[in-house]
């Protein structure tokens, strides 16, 4: 008997607020010192709410977030501040154990 599978996409399951932070946060502690990681964890979360609309209330071009937020950007901490605060996160921070 074979075994069926289907395609798996990540924006699929970032569907309410608290389900993007939760996978954020889980990226965090996860991502180690892999910035490029935790860049491309935005823009999943920037494309399941809509990266155009994103981008507007960021102030920054649609081309411009596809391209800080893809695996080879290196977006600046403002704008991963402009972004998070545009699809309505902020960043969290603990002591580290």
């Amino acid at each position: 008997m074979a075994i069926e599978t289907s395609t798996w996409n990540v924006q699929d399951h970032l569907q309410t607020p608290e389900e993007c932070a939760l996978y954020l946060e889980a990226v965090l502690s996860e991502a180690g010192d892999d910035p490029a990681f935790v860049a491309k964890a935005i823009g999943d979360v920037a494309r399941a709410r809509g990266m155009s609309q994103t981008a507007r209330s960021a102030g920054i071009s649609r081309e411009g977030l596809y391209k800080a937020l893809s695996e080879e950007g290196n977006p600046s901490f403002g704008t991963v501040m402009k972004v998070l605060s545009a699809l309505g996160l902020r960043l969290h921070v603990e002591l580290a154990e």
